[in-house]
């Protein structure tokens, strides 16, 4: 069996705070919030897909132009809780309220 050099190895956390900052700062923050809006975007643009509905379609749905729901898909834009709510209701995307 081949050994591994793990002494070079980093961990996930160290290389964001080497890349971004520490946890807290501005820069930090800010990564993280693309990061998020990066990762919805993607959960949304898939069920899209799984539903064969085109980018125009879903915009037509939720009364919003394409050009906007390219920007969500793709993370680039700051969404509004309403509008991330009429998108995923117009891909049938339900939410279950969990209470501790």
């Amino acid at each position: 069996m081949r050994k591994i050099d793990t002494s070079k190895l980093i961990d996930a956390e160290t290389m964001l705070t080497e890349k971004y900052g520490a946890p807290g700062t501005e820069s930090r923050s800010e990564f993280e919030e693309k990061a998020r809006a990066y990762y919805y975007g993607v959960i949304l643009r898939d069920r899209r897909k799984e539903l064969k509905m085109t980018q125009k379609e879903l915009a037509d749905k939720t009364g919003m132009v394409r050009s906007y729901i390219a920007r969500v898909e793709r993370g680039e834009t700051d969404m509004q809780l309403s509008s991330f709510l009429r998108i995923a209701n117009a891909l049938r995307i339900n939410f279950t309220p969990v209470f501790a």
